[in-house]
């Protein structure tokens, strides 16, 4: 069995349900110490983490997480989730896609490196979290907070995010949006429905603020981003009965964000709209990622170039999509970029990438080290 594989698969069985390890980074650990790596182990309360390292100088990292999303109805994959299964050409199994297909061809990519050049010059680092699918409060956060209070330096970042979009390489994620998220709640006064007057409905004095929230043009995005987007996810009110209007409503809205606004800008704007309203609110705010972009430079040139020749496609750069754990590496002033396998199928039941783009994403990622440390 090719070893990207085969190590795939032995990930892939075990069940690392965000915030879980359950002993993935045990596996990845003891293979990298035979190949000359130190290791410090960075766990924070429940959270499993790695910062690996082999050499000195011009630091290559390769970011990844081992936690996966919950399966979902197990009745519903074709074979169970974390008994890994290969299927007319696809690997089948939760993390297969997002991320330890990834991850186990980084590190098959860095044994055969190290075995061709054992005394290779810069450094080949991993950063390796179990907090990426949740929280993201203690995973590669943290690591990156130890690494620049010590003063560590990392030129270049590798992400393993499944990029690709319907063939491997044709998507390299050079950026992302920012993210804000907000709780706003709505008072009223609860009432008997049959007297209005005596009452204060919030849901009814909140609609035409809402109405005006979702027709706000933020901005025309830029060459790097898309325009500035706004969803609202979730409407609670009510109390369970037809009679009595409630006294609050809770309403929850996600922007994403290009870096032609700010996060302080957005807040402002809202904040204003709902006193112009009128409305009687709370409003909290968790900013989990602000944008960033890797305009251009030689981690990209190089990979450009290896996808060209190994893939025989021109990659798009692109900064759509969710966060990822970039937006921590990103501020040590990393050249960062994601390139990982075909996205199809994550976070979906009967999660599987192609057996093939494993073992290309790998010989991917060795010539990446190669051009970037030889």
């Amino acid at each position: 069995m090719c070893p990207v594989i085969r190590l795939a698969k032995q990930l892939i069985s075990i069940p690392s349900i965000s915030p879980l390890d359950l002993g993935c980074q045990k596996i990845i650990l003891d293979r990298l110490i035979k190949i000359g790596f130190s290791i410090e182990q960075m766990n924070y309360r429940d959270i499993n983490n790695i910062w690996a390292y082999k050499g000195s100088g011009t630091t290559l990292a390769f970011a990844g997480h081992t936690d996966v999303v919950h399966p979902g109805d197990e009745n519903g994959w074709k074979f169970p989730p974390f008994f890994p299964v290969v299927h007319d050409g696809y690997l089948f199994g939760r993390g297969s896609a997002d991320m330890k297909g990834a991850l186990s061809a980084m590190i098959i990519a860095v044994e055969n490196f190290v075995m061709k050049y054992p005394n290779h010059s810069g450094r080949i680092a991993f950063l390796i979290t179990s907090d990426e699918e949740s929280k993201a409060i203690n995973g590669t956060k943290r690591i990156v907070k130890n690494l620049m209070l010590r003063k560590e330096n990392i030129e270049y970042c590798v992400v393993g995010e499944p990029s690709s979009v319907a063939l491997l390489g044709d998507v390299i994620k050079n950026g992302r949006r920012g993210s804000l998220t907000a709780c706003l709640y709505i008072y009223g006064v609860q009432g008997h429905i049959a007297y209005a007057r005596l009452s204060d409905n919030p849901i009814h004095e909140v609609l035409p603020f809402l109405s005006n929230l979702v027709s706000i043009n933020w901005d025309n995005g830029n060459k790097f981003f898309p325009p500035t987007s706004l969803q609202i996810y979730e409407i609670q009110s009510g109390i369970g009965c037809n009679n009595m209007t409630p006294d609050r409503l809770l309403v929850k809205f996600n922007l994403r964000f290009s870096n032609v606004i700010t996060s302080c800008s957005i807040k402002k704007r809202i904040e204003k709209l709902l006193i112009d309203f009128g409305l009687k609110y709370k409003i909290d705010w968790e900013l989990s990622g602000t944008p960033f972009i890797t305009k251009s430079g030689l981690l990209i040139d190089v990979v450009k170039d290896i996808i060209i020749k190994k893939c025989g496609i021109s990659p798009k750069l692109l900064t759509t999509g969710g966060t990822s754990d970039g937006r921590f590496v990103y501020r040590m002033g990393s050249q960062i970029l994601e390139l990982g396998l075909v996205n199809k199928t994550i976070h979906q039941l009967n999660e599987c990438t192609k057996v093939s783009d494993l073992k290309l994403l790998s010989e991917i990622y060795e010539c990446i080290i190669e051009k970037l440390l030889l």
